[in-house]
C-alpha cells in the first residue's frame, strides 16, 4: 500500500505559531509505526511559515511577500530538524522535497519529480514534501498544501491521501455558521454544493480550507486514489483510517465506487 498523509499548520503548531511538540512526537511515533507495518509512506506537511512567525516572535502572519519567505525559510529548518530527530528515533530516514509550480507543470521537471519520489520509496525514505515558500513568487505557488498533496498523490500513484486538519471532516454547511451542520461520512461525487457548503472555512495559521481539500480530493479521486479528511489533533486517527473505520469523511475514487470495499489492508 502507499500513503500520502498531509498535516496543516493547525495540526502542527499551538496559536501562537510554535511547534505543538507533544503531538508531533505522537505524529512521528504512529507514522513510524504504520510505515513498520510495509505501508509506502510520503509526508506532505504544512507549517513552514507558521513556525517560522512563531520562531521570529511575530504575532500576526506577515502579509508583505519578502517577510513571508523569511518566516518559511526560517520554518521549514526548524520543521526539517524535528521530523529528522523524530523519524531517527524510529530508524527511519526522511528526505526534504520542497516544489514550486514551475516542478509540477513543466513535463521534463515533473518527470525528475516523480522519478525522484519513487527512488525515494524504492530506498525506503519518507520524503517530506513542502511548497518551497521561500522562492516562490504569488504568480507561481501551487495555492495551498492541501493541493499539492493531491498532486502528489495522484504523481506517486498512491492508494489513499489523508488530511490531518482542525476540523472532523466535509459538513453540509459551513459548522462555524449553522451549528446544526451535517458531518459528511462518504462522498461518491464532488459537486457545487460541496463547494458552496465549504466556503469561508480558512484557519488563522493555515492558508488552506475545506475548499483546497475538496480540490486535493478532485486530483486525487480522478487518479484512483481514495481521500480521507479527519481531525488530526490525535493522532491515533490513521489507525482507525487504515482499519476501516467510519472516520472523518472519506472520498471515494473511481475505483472505489466500483468495489465499496473500505478496509485498506493494513491489518492483513
Amino acid at each position: 500500500m502507499r500513503l500520502v498523509v498531509k498535516v496543516g499548520t493547525s495540526t502542527l503548531a499551538h496559536s501562537t505559531g510554535r511547534l505543538n511538540i507533544k503531538r508531533v512526537e505522537h505524529l512521528c511515533k504512529v507514522l513510524s509505526d504504520i510505515k513498520n507495518s510495509g505501508v509506502e509512506l510520503v509526508f506532505v506537511t504544512s507549517g513552514a511559515i507558521g513556525v517560522g512567525q512563531g520562531k521570529l516572535s511575530m504575532k500576526e502572519r506577515p502579509s508583505d511577500l519578502p517577510t513571508t519567505q523569511a518566516a518559511a525559510a526560517v520554518g521549514q529548518c526548524e520543521l526539517m530538524y524535528t521530523y529528522d530527530k523524530l523519524f531517527g528515533v524510529y530508524n527511519h530516514t526522511v528526505a526534504q522535497v520542497l516544489v514550486t509550480a514551475d516542478d509540477i507543470e513543466d513535463e521534463n521537471r515533473k518527470d525528475n519529480f516523480m522519478n525522484t519520489m519513487l527512488r525515494l520509496l524504492q530506498l525506503d525514505v519518507i520524503p517530506v514534501i513542502n511548497e518551497n515558500d521561500s522562492v516562490s513568487a504569488h504568480e507561481c505557488v501551487i495555492g495551498d498544501n492541501d493541493t499539492l498533496s493531491g498532486i502528489v498523490a495522484a504523481a506517486v500513484g498512491a492508494d489513499l491521501l489523508i488530511i490531518l486538519s482542525d476540523v472532523q471532516g466535509l459538513y453540509d454547511s459551513n459548522p462555524f455558521n449553522n451549528p446544526d451542520a451535517k458531518l459528511l461520512r462518504v462522498v461518491e461525487k464532488i459537486g457545487p454544493e460541496h463547494f458552496a457548503a465549504a466556503e469561508g472555512t480558512v484557519s488563522k495559521l493555515g492558508t488552506g480550507g475545506m475548499v483546497t481539500k475538496l480540490m486535493a480530493a478532485e486530483i486525487a479521486v480522478a487518479a484512483g486514489c481514495d481521500m480521507v479528511i479527519a481531525n488530526g489533533m490525535n493522532p491515533d486517527v490513521l489507525y482507525d483510517i487504515l482499519e476501516g473505520k467510519e472516520v472523518g469523511t472519506k472520498f471515494l475514487s473511481v475505483r472505489q465506487n466500483i468495489n465499496r470495499e473500505d478496509n485498506y489492508g493494513y491489518n492483513e
